[in-house]
C-alpha cells in the first residue's frame, strides 16, 4: 500500500513539473514585438502604412492580454504576428517615404 502511494505521489509530481515546463513565458517575443512596434512608429507607419500598423497594434494588444491571462502559447503566437506586421509596416512606410 505504501509503495502504491509513493508511486502515485511520484506520478502526480512529475505531471505537475512537466506541465510547468511546457509553457514558458514568451519574454523575448514580447520584447521583440514591442521594439518592432516602436520602430514602425518612428518610421511614420501609423500614417504611411496604417493598415499594416493597425494589424501590428491589434496583435500586440492581444499578446499582452494573453500574457496577463497566463496563456503563454497564445501570447507568443500573437507577439510573433505583431512583430511580422510591424516590420512590414515599417518597410512599407520607409519605401513610401523614399518614393515621395
Amino acid at each position: 500500500m505504501s509503495s502504491l502511494r509513493n508511486n502515485l505521489i511520484l506520478i502526480l509530481s512529475s505531471l505537475a513539473l512537466g506541465c510547468s515546463l511546457v509553457s514558458t513565458r514568451p519574454k523575448l517575443e514580447m520584447n521583440l514585438a514591442a521594439e518592432a512596434i516602436s520602430a514602425a512608429r518612428k518610421a511614420n507607419s501609423p500614417i504611411l502604412s496604417s493598415t499594416l500598423y493597425r494589424k501590428a497594434e491589434f496583435y500586440y494588444l492581444r499578446a499582452k492580454a494573453s500574457y496577463r491571462r497566463k496563456n503563454f502559447s497564445k501570447a507568443k503566437q500573437y507577439a510573433l504576428l505583431s512583430k511580422k506586421f510591424s516590420e512590414e509596416a515599417e518597410f512599407d512606410a520607409i519605401k513610401k517615404a523614399l518614393n515621395n
